[in-house]
């Protein structure tokens, strides 16, 4: 099992994988259905999985997305169905459903905006004792992907919507506890690595010339759905850590706006409240 591993490591490290060693492991464990810390206990690796786990390595190497290949992403306590067509959740967006779940009452109303695989709204729905979770999304495909995701979830209703419809959710209007989003927030003509430019879909990463075509409307309709105390919290371009909380602040309808960075300190997301 060892040269194995160390053949795929050296061919993802030699195709410029930022984390060559890690995606091969996964991918043989994926291969050889087992956990990833036994892959060291195993001697060999018959024919037929070491072709699978080859042509695997060679579309790693061509940089299709880990997620994909593997058909699933993790995202804190969850799997999640991903693929072609919809936004491979990151870790670091984890930290704003963190804060959202710590915010979500019994019983409370939640909105997750540009929900995309549903990561958010999973999670808060997982985590915690929500009454209604409405996870929005607009392109068809992450439809798919979202409608999948959130069979196991109840209190999930997934609705297809354009958050920048002022009309969005009307029923929810002055209701809502808390309201969550991860934008397409990366200004137009910024490069990003090849699994996000070639794989992940523009309209979910890419929000305008400066970034915050999406978050502008976001801000207008979370200040329409919040009850008054409710909170909104909105990731944001780690280039946007002034603009975002300035951008709510402006609104006039939202207190306590606080900017958040990510576990590696760069700015990641702001919260508020609604008056």
């Amino acid at each position: 099992m060892a040269p194995v591993l160390a053949t795929a490591t050296a061919r993802l490290a030699e195709a410029g994988v930022s984390s060559p060693r890690v995606d091969a492991e996964l991918l043989a464990a994926h291969v050889l259905g087992v956990g990833r810390g036994r892959l060291l206990l195993l001697d060999t690796v018959r024919g037929d999985e070491a072709r699978r786990l080859g042509a695997l390595v060679e579309q790693r190497a061509r940089r299709v997305p880990l997620q994909h290949l593997l058909g699933t992403a993790a995202f804190r306590h969850l799997e999640l169905v991903v693929g072609d067509g919809v936004f491979v959740p990151r870790p670091e967006t984890e930290l704003l459903a963190g804060w959202g779940i710590e915010r979500t009452a019994p019983g409370a109303t939640v909105v997750d905006l540009c929900s995309g695989t549903g990561a958010i709204a999973l999670s808060v729905a997982d985590e915690a004792a929500p009454g209604r979770v409405f996870a929005v999304e607009r392109s068809p495909a992450a439809l798919t992907y979202l409608r999948r995701n959130a069979q196991a979830f109840p209190a999930v209703r997934v609705v297809a919507g354009d958050v920048t419809d002022p009309e969005l959710l009307s029923d929810c209007r002055g209701r809502v506890d808390v309201l969550l989003c991860n934008p397409p927030y990366v200004p137009d003509g910024t490069a990003v690595p090849p699994e996000v430019a070639e794989h992940d879909p523009a309209e979910a990463v890419f929000g305008g010339a400066d970034g915050l075509a999406v978050i502008r409307p976001v801000i207008a309709l979370a200040a329409a759905l919040l009850r008054p105390g409710g909170v909104a919290g909105i990731e944001h371009d780690d280039g946007h850590a002034a603009a975002v909380p300035e951008l709510l602040r402006a609104d006039g309808r939202f207190t306590d706006v606080v900017a958040h960075e990510d576990l590696t300190g760069r700015p990641r997301y702001a919260t508020a409240r609604r008056v």
